[in-house]
């Protein structure tokens, strides 16, 4: 599907504000996260990640208090916004792993876009039954797996993730022009064993590119995605005026879409809302997706929201 979207159909998703993301600050102050770039929901737990922070933060979606913030890495970024840039992790995917050797329930890695040598790391963190964060992260360097990727997209930017069966997907926002979008596909039985050290960095076994049209005269960019049923996937996708990886621009809108089991897009409709959302999630019931969205508010003093979103697509094909 290559047709330009937003003004120029008639259908558009209606989104709906359900919290700005607050977070309980020191000495009881209120702070907020402002670039939200990833998410996954366990239950009523929401694990946000922010591109310009070194934690995590942690929302109770059934309450309204401000979120914790959980810390990823030691120290403290600038508040300069050109050194924050230069030096912040650029955490842009939060990938929910299955589990494996020493996570036996499970873990989180947040995960840096590649764009920059500094970007080549992720935070692994290990989940307890219930959900719940248990321990320290650990520091990972993603060189070994990302510099190879480089050979065939030179302007790497990995913005989303998730695991679909037995598949780690890692989706490459094109921002150049021509923009590369694509699904990078990685075997999760060689992560596992890369993350325990029993192995080396896995490789892809298929990059698949993907053309998501335009809203006006902006192309649209996946910024994150999620597994649905039987193999077919969710992403939420941005029409930023930039020309390359490391640059903001002005957003013209943003996007969800389904790809189907086969990787063929079946699905794809602007929101209701100008904003860029960076994070998506999704409950499936019958032919409806429920939801949630989360969005980079290219602003440190303007607090990311928290949306929410019904689609109704029918039953995702393999054809």
């Amino acid at each position: 599907m290559t047709a330009r979207i937003g003004s120029e159909r008639n259908h558009v998703i209606q989104v709906h504000a359900v919290r700005e993301l607050l977070v309980a600050g020191t000495a009881g102050t209120i702070d907020h996260l402002s670039a939200a770039s990833g998410m996954v929901r366990i239950g009523d737990r929401l694990y946000v990640v922010a591109d310009d922070e070194n934690s995590l933060g942690v929302f109770n979606l059934s309450s309204d208090e401000p979120g914790q913030l959980v810390r990823l890495f030691d120290g403290d970024l600038p508040d300069d916004h050109k050194a924050r840039k230069a030096a912040k992790p650029d955490f842009e995917a939060l990938l929910a792993l299955p589990a494996f050797a020493g996570y036996p329930s499970g873990a989180l890695m947040s995960i840096g876009s590649g764009s920059r040598r500094s970007r080549h790391r992720a935070a692994l963190m290990a989940l307890g039954a219930d959900g719940d964060i248990r321990g320290p992260a650990r520091r990972i360097d993603l060189a070994p797996l990302l510099i190879p990727l480089q050979a065939h997209v030179p302007d790497l930017n990995i913005e989303g993730a998730f695991v679909s069966t037995d598949t780690v997907c890692l989706l490459q926002r094109g921002n150049s022009r021509p923009a590369i979008n694509a699904c990078i596909a990685l075997p999760w039985g060689d992560m596992e064993r890369w993350l325990d050290g029993a192995g080396q960095a896995p490789t892809a076994t298929s990059i698949t590119q993907f053309e998501l049209g335009s809203i006006g005269e902006v192309p649209l960019s996946f910024t994150d995605g999620a597994a649905l049923p039987g193999g077919s996937w969710v992403f939420c996708a941005a029409a930023e005026d930039t020309s390359n990886s490391y640059a903001d621009g002005q957003c013209a809108g943003s996007a969800v879409g389904v790809v189907n089991a086969a990787g063929k897009i079946q699905y794809l409709e602007s929101l209701s809302l100008t904003c860029k959302v960076e994070g998506i999630t999704a409950s499936v019931d019958g032919d409806t997706l429920n939801l949630l969205l989360v969005t980079d508010a290219d602003d440190r003093q303007t607090s990311a929201l928290l949306l929410s979103a019904t689609v109704h697509i029918g039953t995702p094909s393999s054809a």
